[in-house]
């Protein structure tokens, strides 16, 4: 089992400026990917691609994090978690810049940088938050899953306003994020230099165990890997859903940014929520009935108010769905070193699953030119992740 030494004592102002720093991370880590969904059919057209083509724009990040999930707890320990995240950041504006550069091979490569840098916040934050906040991680966790939400649904309606109405075309509105991955970087360095302070204070006894022989293990990553297929599958085509309802491009735009609004509050309270109870399973029911209901609606059709009162409910189930998944990763580990590992694992592979997603619902759509097969395919994830989620939502450690 891994133990910490307790942490040196930090100041009022340093805890300020760590929550404050963690924040601005949140902040970069959905918006270079949610800034794409409205603006599929603008890059589609501009470059001629078809639409399952164009759903690799969401699957190639999560196949780099599926990659460079398993090592990112190495790289972390190695070069320390805080220097590590400052190269992912790094690693995200360069992506960010590469990929607005306007031809299809930069467009995939900058794709895939961006998602290297986003997989190592990705990972590191939630044992940064255990280390840091011992006992407040729950909390901690619902602020910067919140702060991480805030600026995803920001990125998802702003695109075709800065593309269209600003008239800055598809490429610049995606480079915009650059300019806040660069205030990350910078709030974020002070804090490599703390680390080299605290560096040896830290004693850990490394575990043993294999979190693959763990069945807890197991359903955390199917939790993660399916409420993620959900998210991305989403933010990707719920635009294009709005618009086959009517909306114009730059209402579907903001039809995304409600999808991820509505999951704000949930994305804070379910962390809270979970963190004083035995076990999580009455929330994971809760939140897989309120995506079923929300998906039937959906199947049932109707008006542009109904369309809107699904996307309502599929944001906040959304919302408290991702929570709950990084809250796991905390809840099921007895340390920082389990937590680092659990969701280095839960990432990897869950993030492998949710690639399928994005591109599967496009292929459907190209199939059968109609939403119903894509709907039922998401009702049916529904139903594996909330079985995993009661699973993992058992009040035991993983190890």
């Amino acid at each position: 089992m891994n133990e910490f030494s307790p942490m040196t004592k930090q100041t009022a102002n340093q805890r300020v400026f760590l929550v404050c720093a963690i924040i601005f991370i949140a902040f970069n880590l959905r918006p270079a990917i949610t800034s794409v969904g409205p603006l599929v059919s603008s890059i589609r057209t501009d470059l001629g691609m078809s639409n399952g083509v164009a759903g690799m724009l969401t699957t190639l990040p999560l196949l780099a994090f599926a990659a460079l999930s398993p090592f990112a707890p190495i790289i972390g320990r190695k070069l320390g978690n805080e220097l590590a995240i400052l190269i992912g950041i790094g690693l995200l504006a360069a992506g960010i810049i590469i990929r607005s550069s306007g031809s299809v091979g930069t467009l995939f490569f900058g794709t895939v940088l961006i998602g290297i840098g986003i997989a190592i916040g990705n990972v590191l934050l939630p044992g940064i938050v255990k280390l840091r906040f011992p006992d407040k991680a729950s909390f901690m966790t619902g602020v910067y899953t919140t702060s991480l939400g805030i600026f995803a649904a920001l990125a998802s309606g702003l695109s075709v306003p800065l593309s269209e109405n600003l008239g800055w075309g598809w490429k610049n509105a995606l480079l915009a994020w650059a300019f806040l991955a660069a205030i990350a970087f910078v709030v974020w360095l002070p804090l490599t230099r703390k680390q080299k302070e605290d560096k040896g204070k830290i004693h850990i006894v490394r575990s043993n165990g294999s979190l693959f022989r763990s069945k807890l293990a197991w359903q955390v990553t199917f939790f993660m890997g399916m409420q993620s297929f959900l998210f991305y599958s989403l933010i990707t085509w719920i635009p294009e859903i709005a618009y086959s309802h009517g909306f114009s491009r730059t209402m579907s735009g903001w039809m995304l940014s409600i999808l991820q609004f509505a999951g704000l509050p949930a994305s804070f309270i379910a962390p809270v929520i979970a963190g004083r109870l035995k076990n999580q399973r009455g929330i994971v029911l809760v939140i897989g009935s309120i995506y079923l209901i929300a998906y039937s609606g959906l199947l049932a059709g109707g008006g542009q108010a109904m369309l809107t009162v699904c996307i309502i409910l599929l944001g906040f189930a959304q919302g408290a769905g991702f929570s709950m998944a990084l809250t796991f990763f905390v809840l099921r580990a007895k340390d920082v070193m389990d937590a680092a590992r659990l969701s280095g694992m839960a990432q990897s592979l869950g993030y492998l699953m949710s690639a399928i997603g994005p591109m599967l619902i496009g292929y459907e759509l190209d199939l059968t030119q109609s939403w119903t097969l894509p709907i039922i395919t998401l009702m049916g994830v529904v139903c594996g992740m909330t079985l995993a989620g009661i699973g993992a939502g058992k009040n035991k450690y993983v190890l």
